[in-house]
């Protein structure tokens, strides 16, 4: 008798990889950032990355990370989170969770509340000591959502076309 696999991906790996393969399709040649959002049943509900809006052309708009505001990318660039919640098969979140490659900015942080997602699990928190993400934390708190870094036990996963 044949035992199963054990090396199969855990849910946290699994939907982490999801969101980490949707920032791939990011234009952003500085921040590719992926969000996956999973329900109860582990079924996936919502997936984004980040960039521009529907009809707004990425050869257009600038990707510039300096300069004048609007000659840069950040009035213009919808982040991963956003696009996952507005991409979403369903209207009701709550009781989901959502996994993303960045801790959230306050202004994600904002619609995930509002969406009534209940836990943020995320893969990097290098802008954590910015007053946006600090700002994150302080409205996560009040609002009594949990969010937790995830520390994968596996440096890679391969995929393989062929």
């Amino acid at each position: 008798m044949v035992g199963k696999r054990t090396d199969y991906l855990s849910w946290d790996e699994y939907f982490m990889a999801v969101a980490l393969l949707s920032g791939l399709r990011s234009k952003d040649p500085n921040t590719q950032v992926g969000a996956c959002v999973a329900n109860e049943q582990n079924k996936i509900v919502g997936v984004g990355y980040n960039g521009f809006p529907w009809g707004c052309s990425d050869d257009e708009l600038p990707w510039d990370r300096t300069g004048n505001y609007l000659d840069t990318k950040y009035p213009y660039v919808c982040h991963a989170e956003l696009n996952a919640v507005l991409n979403s098969i369903t209207s009701d979140l709550r009781r989901t969770r959502i996994y993303v490659a960045l801790f959230p900015c306050n202004e994600c942080t904002k619609v995930i509340i509002q969406s009534g997602i209940s836990e943020i699990i995320y893969l990097s928190d290098m802008y954590q000591n910015t007053d946006s993400v600090k700002a994150s934390k302080i409205m996560l708190e009040r609002a009594h959502i949990p969010y937790r870094q995830f520390i994968p036990e596996r440096q890679s996963i391969l995929l393989k076309f062929s």
